[in-house]
């Protein structure tokens, strides 16, 4: 009898079977018990309208834990020196890996970072230079601006059995100009904008903001002696007024304490010169705008570098001239070098290079200052050092990776998720771009709603099973606006004339006032350069950003919008008391928490815990202020109501305040209708971020409004609500011009420019002014082809 050869299938190894990320139970921020289980090595898209919990459960539940547990894998010691980092409010967590973070948190706004330092490129090129350059002028850092150079000499003391002293000298080249050290602007100051010469110091003669005579500036102003306070400044003398402007630090004593006494211009010059103008606060950024005047630094010519790190050159091109290069361009030159001695830094550097073109960055130059990039970007260049990485098996985490895309491009991202996919790596992906979810081998939709609406899972599957599921996302995923028959027609004209700024060419427009007017263009075509760069924020502009809020756990929508002051001044009417009282971070605050509501335990290496206040029970109130009462609530159950509930309560009755009421009814109009007033801004989403910014600059008095790309971090149904804001503020009479790429807004616009054809060198050129029924008619630019495509033409 003969025996059978076929050999039966072999067992599943036991490793193989941890095929999934099992979440159990998660409830941090919003989410309510959510459980989900994610396949690894696949790309999963996680999408719901803003603020339905998405981030809450990818960022702060999955990537949060991962971190956790690889930071508890080094020693006590090393701990120490790492954030620490609290585990996330959830049941189980099984099957996590290695998670690599790349969000749009911007990098670092340093006036010495660059695209350059802030990726490998610079480093590499440094090297290269030091390897090749003539004539030879030392080592990397002596072609590095954030190195000054340094010469000292002295003796220092061995103890080898008998003391002994040895003469040492120390010498570090380093590339930074000593005029402008390393940032490429010098400054000079405006003295009519820091003081009034007709008053004196007592008088209020400063302008400087928190230079006020109240407090300590005033006691050492007063108790210095280098002057009188009660003479107008016009009438110091010569050293009197330099002791006022220049003095070094000098030690006095004022009232008993020690102090030190600084010239008013070095003194300002590290609080707020020194620093960033970008993450300086709103009235401290314009006192340095009013004061300051930067122009190129005239020893560098706003290359940051010495003149011996610009004389070194390989084949006549210096370091300066490279990283001022366009980027394709520096790669071009690269593939021109084959000296065998570098070969590796070389092959090195042209992958770095070529990432950058892959990922759609190619216009950018290594010189561009990181602080000036959109978060799309920003994320695009953190992604650039995993593109070529070796790593499999890892769990990459992107927050909304196509922001700032052109559809153009927002292809080529897809392609570079899947490659990340298909080295073996599991992709999660927060997003709301239909073009992205469609990529998704997994979706899970969260929702129904946002803020407490939302925090459930909706549903998980395919993209062809959302499509037919009934969710909001399901629903609205092939939504396709149509461009509109009938346009407004404008009331004016913004003229632009010979815009020159970063790579436009000269470009003369007329921007239509009165209308919805759209600038488009691919990622780097010169929209920004030509919005920002030629309309500026003026007493007739409001200009909404994508600059970052800025504040702790203890601001909130309430404190941020400026709507606690008058329900503070309401409550303080009704029941005869000081406003102070009523506010959590002043004379209302409970006294165990000082009105945070929690108390922060610190663990030294381990991370901290917050548990609620006892006293206060997280009221962050004293129970004294708890029985004043308005309309029958008190201040903390004010704070804790949505925007809908607060609409209604302040819009009628005892509690009717009409100031509160119109900031209420703005909020209400951006779609932030579920947020709660006493919610804290840290756990407010990107896309709630963006709108309640703008819902605070609704309430300026300008004329035209430039909104730079308002869709970022929207679902598509919140798209819909966006278009019928921008509508009632035309109608309004006001003019609105939109930096945006969403076709939804292009289709719905009464006139479109569009720039191009391409990026940096490559685009900022007008390459279409019209109508977006003859933009897609034509089809004869790239945004006229999608666009064309969008809306089924």
């Amino acid at each position: 009898m003969a025996k059978s050869t076929d050999t039966p299938p072999p067992a599943q190894h036991v490793a193989d079977s941890h095929g999934l990320i099992r979440v159990h139970g998660a409830r941090e921020n919003n989410l309510k018990d959510v459980s989900i289980e994610i396949p690894k090595r696949r790309l999963t898209v996680f999408t719901g309208v803003s603020g339905s919990g998405k981030s809450s459960l990818v960022f702060d539940t999955i990537a949060a834990e991962s971190q956790r547990l690889i930071n508890e894998t080094y020693s006590a010691f090393v701990q120490g020196f790492m954030p620490t980092l609290a585990r996330p409010e959830v049941d189980v967590l099984d099957g996590l890996t290695t998670a690599i973070i790349v969000d749009q948190s911007r990098i670092g706004a340093d006036p010495r970072s660059t695209v350059g330092t802030a990726t490998d490129a610079n480093a590499m090129l440094r090297i290269l230079f030091s390897r090749l350059a003539q004539p030879h002028i030392g080592p990397p850092s002596a072609y590095s601006f954030n190195t000054a150079s340094v010469r000292a000499s002295g003796a220092i003391t061995v103890e080898r059995g008998a003391k002994k002293a040895v003469k040492a000298t120390y010498s570090r080249t380093g590339g930074m100009c000593t005029r402008c050290e390393g940032r490429g602007t010098v400054s000079d100051i405006d003295l009519t904008q820091l003081y009034d010469d007709s008053k004196s110091l007592n008088e209020g003669a400063l302008t400087i903001p928190g230079y006020s005579m109240d407090g300590w500036y005033g006691r050492i102003f007063t108790g210095c002696g280098f002057f009188d306070p009660d003479k107008p400044i016009s009438r110091f003398t010569k050293r009197e007024l330099h002791d006022l402007l220049h003095k070094e630090p000098t030690k006095i004593k004022v009232e008993g304490v020690n102090l030190t006494y600084e010239g008013l211009i070095p003194k300002i010059q590290k609080s707020m010169l020194s620093k960033d103008i970008d993450a300086l606060q709103p009235h401290i950024r314009a006192f340095v705008e009013r004061a300051m005047t930067f122009t190129v630094c005239p020893e560098c010519d706003g290359t940051r570098l010495s003149e011996g790190a610009r004389s070194s050159k390989i084949k006549d091109v210096s370091i300066a001239d490279a990283c001022a290069m366009q980027i394709t361009d520096l790669a071009e030159w690269v593939r021109g070098l084959t000296d065998p001695s570098v070969a590796p830094l070389l092959t090195a550097l042209q992958h770095t290079l070529d990432s950058f073109a892959e990922i759609g960055l190619g216009y950018l130059s290594l010189d561009r200052p990181s602080g000036t990039l959109s978060g799309g970007e920003a994320q695009r260049v953190k992604m650039i050092r995993h593109l070529g990485s070796s790593l499999t098996d890892v769990t990459y985490v992107f927050d909304e990776p196509t922001i700032g895309l052109h559809p153009h491009d927002i292809q080529r991202m897809n392609d570079l998720l899947l490659r990340l996919r298909d080295k073996g790596n599991t992709v999660l992906v927060v997003e709301h771009k239909p073009q992205t979810i469609a990529i998704a081998d997994h979706v899970v939709d969260l929702g129904p709603g946002a803020g407490t609406a939302g925090g459930s899972v909706c549903f998980e599957g395919t993209v062809e099973g959302l499509r037919s599921a009934g969710t909001v996302t399901g629903r609205h995923l092939d939504d396709r606006a149509s461009v509109k028959e009938t346009v407004r027609k404008s009331t004016g004209t913004l003229e632009i004339r010979g815009a020159t700024a970063h790579n436009l060419q000269d470009v003369d427009v007329d921007i239509p006032l009165g209308v919805l007017c759209v600038v488009t263009g691919v990622a780097g075509s010169g929209k920004s350069s030509l919005v920002h760069g030629s309309i500026p924020a003026g007493e007739n502009v409001v200009s909404v950003d994508q600059g970052a809020i800025r504040g702790s756990r203890r601001s909130n929508p309430a404190t941020y919008t400026g709507l606690l002051d008058p329900i503070r001044k309401a409550f303080a009417k009704v029941n005869g008391v000081k406003p102070a009282l009523f506010s959590a971070n002043s004379e209302g605050a409970c006294p165990t928490c000082n009105g945070a509501g929690v108390i922060y335990t610190d663990l030294a290496m381990m991370a901290g815990v917050a548990t609620t206040c006892e006293e206060c029970e997280g009221k962050r109130f004293q129970a004294s202020v708890l029985e004043y009462r308005l309309g029958g609530r008190d201040i903390s159950e004010v704070l804790a109501m949505s925007v809908t509930e607060a609409e209604e309560f302040f819009g009628a009755g005892e509690a009717s305040t009409p100031a509160a009421h119109r900031i209420l009814d703005r909020l209400a109009d951006v779609g932030l209708g579920y947020l709660s007033l006493g919610q804290p801004l840290t756990t407010l989403s990107g896309g709630e971020r963006q709108r309640l910014k703008l819902a605070t600059h609704m309430a300026d008095r300008g004329g035209v409004y430039v909104l730079d790309e308002p869709t970022t971090g929207l679902h598509l149904a919140d798209v819909e609500q966006l278009l019928g804001l921008l509508d009632r503020l035309v109608d309004s009479g006001k003019s609105v011009i939109v930096v945006e790429h969403h076709p939804a807004v292009m289709a719905h616009a009464d006139w479109i420019i569009d720039l191009g054809p391409g990026a940096g060198h490559d685009g900022g050129r007008i390459v279409f002014e019209g109508a977006p029924a003859d933009l897609v008619a034509a089809r004869a630019t790239l945004t006229g082809e999608h666009l064309a495509a969008y809306v089924g033409a």
